[in-house]
């Protein structure tokens, strides 16, 4: 989840999996989900950017990796 801010000054807490694409606009950016829903955020493209992979740190550095054939083992 990142934080942005609608263009009312509004914070607001956005699911980061969801976007699929960034729109720089006149004193706006557009953010485009998933869901086909759009936001028009205060924080230009590089700013969101750089939210989106400073949390897909965070995750990454939370998980513990995922082995398949754990507990399938032959014995």
């Amino acid at each position: 989840m990142i934080k942005l801010t609608k263009l009312n000054g509004e914070a607001f807490t956005l699911n980061a999996e969801l976007i699929e694409t960034l729109e720089p606009a006149p004193k706006s950016t557009v953010v485009h989900l998933a869901t086909n829903n759009r936001y028009n955020v205060l924080e230009p493209v590089d700013e969101i950017t750089e939210k989106v992979i400073e949390y897909r740190r965070k995750v990454n550095a939370q998980s513990q990796g995922f082995n398949a054939i754990k507990g399938f083992e032959r014995t």
